[in-house]
């Protein structure tokens, strides 16, 4: 056999042993590594290279490497998730580099992480005073995560008590111009629905690259043709106008009854209507 020709069945066959070892380690060696995970990318990636590009080499051998060391990563991952201390050995521990507003110098050292390099670490998490965090702590991963103090944490509804609406995940209902049936049936909705929706929007579902419905049941599209502009949904601010309407009206027929009893029952019901449109429009706007 031609050695051009037996590199590239090499290369072929030990791409599709990669992919299928680096889809069974799972979706974390895909993250950023810790020590373990790194050494493994290295090992690995060493061990396919030498037997794709050196067509000398025993191929079984290459395999029978790859199959070692995999077993040997899934035996460590697995000690690794029954045992803390174990864990703490081969993946390492976080290192506390800011704690109570002050800078542990120590920690720094130890872990030869210069200033700058806190500096920069600060500032990728739009952080640019040192004395404005609460805690800092490097990951084993090499990643430096920061809690910033109160007073300079983003406000959120729950500290200024405001009530809104919950939300869920939104449901990507047409992609390419397709319908999408199991995204469909998971936002409670059908095909005819959907078709209903876009004969409002006045657009065809072949023209529509992307349609996604939201946890309120909204269809907001992005059309192949971006110089077409589509309107933005308007249920909700319907839904209020309506609700003000129906309140709207209640005190206008107090207004023109003589009848005292029908007067105090549209009052208390345009009073009730009222108090339901303050609760419900946080939700609706």
């Amino acid at each position: 056999m031609p050695g051009w020709l037996e590199i590239v069945i090499r290369s072929v066959v030990f791409i599709i042993v990669l992919f299928v070892i680096t889809k069974a380690l799972g979706k974390k060696q895909m993250s950023q590594l810790d020590i373990f995970q790194y050494i493994t990318g290295i090992v690995i990636g060493s061990i396919v290279a030498i037997h794709v590009t050196d067509h000398t080499t025993n191929a079984v051998h290459g395999f029978l490497a790859l199959a070692v060391w995999f077993l040997i990563t899934i035996a460590i991952e697995y000690t690794a998730l029954k045992s803390k201390r174990f864990r703490n050995l081969v993946q390492g521990k976080g290192t506390v580099l800011i704690q109570n507003g002050k800078v542990m110098e120590d920690n720094m050292k130890k872990e030869r992480f210069t200033t700058d390099d806190l500096l920069e670490e600060l500032r990728n998490n739009r952080v640019f005073n040192a004395a404005d965090v609460e805690f800092a702590v490097l990951e084993s991963t090499g990643k430096v995560n920061i809690l910033p103090k109160k007073e300079h944490q983003p406000i959120t509804p729950k500290i200024i008590g405001a009530h809104v609406a919950p939300e869920k995940e939104p449901q990507t209902v047409i992609m390419d111009g397709h319908a999408l049936l199991e995204p469909l049936a998971n936002a409670s909705l059908n095909t005819n629905w959907l078709e209903t929706e876009l004969d409002k929007m006045n657009v065809s579902i072949e023209n529509v690259f992307l349609g996604q419905v939201d946890s309120d049941g909204q269809l907001t599209v992005d059309l192949y043709d971006d110089k077409l502009t589509v309107a933005e949904p308007t249920e909700k601010p319907l839904v209020l106008a309506s609700l003000k309407k129906c309140q709207a009206d209640l005190e206008l027929f107090a207004l023109e009854t003589e009848n005292q009893d029908s007067k105090l029952l549209y009052q208390k019901n345009s009073k009730r209507m009222q108090e339901a449109i303050d609760k419900i429009t946080p939700y609706l706007q």
